[in-house]
C-alpha cells in the first residue's frame, strides 16, 4: 500500500516547501496547515484499509523484508498516526493567533513539520534501526524547536531535554548493537520468527533491560522522569502540546511493540520491575502535581503520571489491560495537547500560569471557560469524559488479571488527579479574579483548536464502544504476533 508512505512524505514536502517559499508569516502559516491536514488525510486513509484489510505493508525500493526498509501499519500504528494528524492540525493551526517573529524567522514551521514527520515514522516503521533513526528525528526538531528564542529558561530546559535523550539514544543504540549482533537481524516482524530460537536467558535479560531502559527515559518513567517537567513547561503553548501529546507516547509505542514483539515470555522479574516503576510514576507524578502552583508544571507532572497507567497494562500483558492502556493512550494525546492550548489562552489573557494569579475566567471568558471544563474535567475522569471510560477500562484489566492491590493505586492515583484539576478549576477559573484583569483576547484561532480537541474528546465519549473495541482488536493482534509475522514476512513465527 503506497499511502503507507504519505504520514512521512507529506510533512518532508511541507518542511522542504516552508524552507524554499518567501518567509512571510501568513503564508508560512498556511502552507503548514495545509501540510498537517493533509498529513490527518493521509492517516485517515490507512486507517480504513487497515481496518478493512488487516496489516498493511508497504517493501520500500522493492526490497523484501527483512533486507529492505519495510513501512508497516497495523491497528494500533494507523490509530496512532491518525492522532498525530490531529495534534499537528491543532498546533499549526494555533500559530494564526501570532507566534514571535524570531521564532517563524528561525524555522519554526518546518521544524513543527519535521517533528510530526519523525513521530509518524517511528509508529509506521518495521525495523529497530529506523525506529532509532526516528527518535533522532524527532530529538533534533524538539531541541531546536524547545531552543528558539533562547532565553534563559529555555536553554536550560533544553539542555536537560537533549542530554538525558541523548543518554536514552545510547543506550538503544548499544542494544540494537547486540542484538544484531546476536540475531543478525533488526526487522521487528523477522525477530519475532527467529528470536525465541537464538536467544538465551542472559542475552534475553540484557537486552530487555537495555530497552526498557532506553525507552523508560523517552516515555518519563519513574525514576527516569526528571528531565521532562524540567523543560515541558519553558516552551511556547503549540510547541508544548506537540510534546506532551506525541513524545512520550512514542516511548511507550516503543515499550509496547518490542515487548510485545521480542520479549512476551521474558523472565517475570522484568515484568515486575517495569510493574514497579509504572506504579511509582503513578503516584509520584500525581503527588508532585499537588504540590505544584503553575499551571504548566502542573500538567507536567499529571501527564508524567498518566504515563504509568499505560505501562502499567502492559507490564499485565493481558488483552483486557493491552486495550485499556490503548484506549488511554489515544484519549491522553487529545486531552494533554489540548490542556497545554488552554495554557496558551492563560498567558494571552494574564502573561502568567501561576495559579495565584489566574481566577474569575469563568465570569470574564465563559467561552473559554466552558471549552477548559471539558478537558480538564476529562483528564480529571470525571464520569462519563473518555478520562473515566479509560480508567475504568484499564481498572478492569487490573482485575481481571487479579491485580486488585494495583486496581486500588488506579482509583487512589486518579482521586489524586480529580483534586488536582479540581483544585486548578476552583483557582484558574471560579475564584474571584481579586486586581487581575484579562490583558489580551484569548485569540480565536486558539479557541477553535481547543474547540475543535474538545469536540474529539466528546467524540471519544459518545463513541467510547467502537472505540474500545477497536483497542480491543490491537491488543489482541500485538499479543497474536500471527497476523503482523505473515504480513510481513508472509508467515507465521
Amino acid at each position: 500500500m503506497k499511502a503507507l508512505v504519505l504520514p512521512i512524505l507529506v510533512p518532508l514536502s511541507t518542511a522542504a516547501l516552508l524552507m524554499l517559499a518567501p518567509p512571510r508569516p501568513l503564508l508560512q502559516r498556511w502552507i503548514s496547515l495545509v501540510g498537517s491536514i493533509l498529513l490527518l488525510v493521509s492517516a485517515i486513509v490507512i486507517f480504513v484499509r487497515v481496518e478493512a484489510a488487516g496489516v498493511q505493508v508497504l517493501h520500500v525500493g522493492g526490497w523484501a523484508a527483512p533486507f529492505g526498509i519495510t513501512i508497516v501499519a497495523d491497528l494500533l500504528s494507523a490509530m496512532l498516526v491518525v492522532a498525530v494528524g490531529v495534534v499537528g492540525v491543532a498546533v499549526t493551526g494555533v500559530a494564526f493567533a501570532g507566534v514571535d517573529p524570531r521564532r517563524e524567522a528561525f524555522g519554526y514551521h518546518p521544524l513543527m513539520q519535521i517533528l510530526l514527520m519523525g513521530v509518524a515514522g517511528a509508529f509506521l516503521t518495521g525495523d529497530l534501526f529506523n525506529l532509532y533513526v526516528w527518535f533522532e528525528v524527532m530529538l533534533v526538531a524538539s531541541f531546536v524547536l524547545m531552543a528558539l528564542h533562547r532565553t534563559g529558561e529555555q536553554v536550560e530546559a533544553a539542555f536537560k531535554y537533549v542530554t538525558i535523550n541523548l543518554v536514552a539514544s545510547s543506550i538503544f543504540l548499544t542494544a540494537l548493537g547486540l542484538l544484531y549482533g546476536a540475531a543478525g537481524t533488526l526487522n521487528m516482524a523477522d525477530l519475532a520468527r527467529i528470536w525465541p530460537t537464538l536467544r538465551t536467558p542472559g542475552t534475553d535479560a540484557v537486552l530487555a533491560v537495555l530497552f526498557l531502559i532506553a525507552f523508560s527515559i523517552k516515555a518519563g518513567l519513574f525514576p527516569l522522569f526528571f528531565w521532562l517537567p524540567a523543560s515541558y513547561h519553558t516552551p511556547p503553548a503549540a510547541i508544548g502540546a506537540a510534546f506532551a501529546g506525541l513524545l512520550t507516547k512514542v516511548g511507550v509505542y516503543a515499550l509496547v511493540r518490542t515487548f510485545t514483539l521480542l520479549f512476551p515470555d521474558a523472565r517475570v522479574e522484568l515484568f515486575a520491575l517495569l510493574l514497579a516503576m509504572s506504579a511509582a510514576t503513578m503516584a509520584i507524578g500525581l503527588v508532585a502535581a499537588m504540590s505544584e502552583r503553575d499551571f504548566r508544571r502542573i500538567l507536567s507532572f499529571n501527564l508524567v503520571g498518566h504515563i504509568g497507567y499505560t505501562t502499567v497494562s502492559l507490564a499485565l500483558l493481558t488483552p483486557a489491560a493491552l486495550a485499556g492502556a490503548i484506549f488511554y493512550v489515544l484519549h491522553h494525546i487529545v486531552v494533554i495537547t489540548n490542556l497545554f492550548l488552554v495554557s496558551g489562552v492563560l498567558l494571552r489573557l494574564r502573561r502568567t500560569t501561576d495559579m495565584a494569579r489566574l481566577g474569575g475566567l469563568y465570569r470574564s471568558q465563559p467561552l473559554f471557560a466552558g471549552l477548559a471544563m471539558i478537558p480538564l474535567f476529562s483528564l480529571a475522569g470525571v464520569p462519563p469524559l473518555s478520562g473515566f471510560l479509560g480508567k475504568l477500562a484499564i481498572l478492569n484489566g487490573t482485575f481481571a488479571a487479579g491485580a486488585y492491590w494495583l486496581g486500588g493505586l488506579v482509583l487512589a492515583v486518579g482521586l489524586l488527579t480529580l483534586l488536582s484539576m479540581a483544585r486548578t478549576w476552583a483557582d484558574g477559573f471560579w475564584r474571584p479574579a481579586g486586581d487581575a484583569r484579562d490583558m489580551m483576547a484569548p485569540g480565536t484561532p486558539l479557541l477553535v483548536a481547543i474547540a475543535a480537541l474538545s469536540v474529539v474528546t466528546l467524540a471519544m465519549t459518545i463513541w467510547a464502544e467502537p472505540l474500545f473495541d477497536l483497542t480491543s482488536r490491537s491488543a489482541e493482534q500485538l499479543l497474536r504476533r500471527d497476523e503482523y509475522v505473515r504480513a510481513v514476512l508472509g508467515e507465521g513465527p
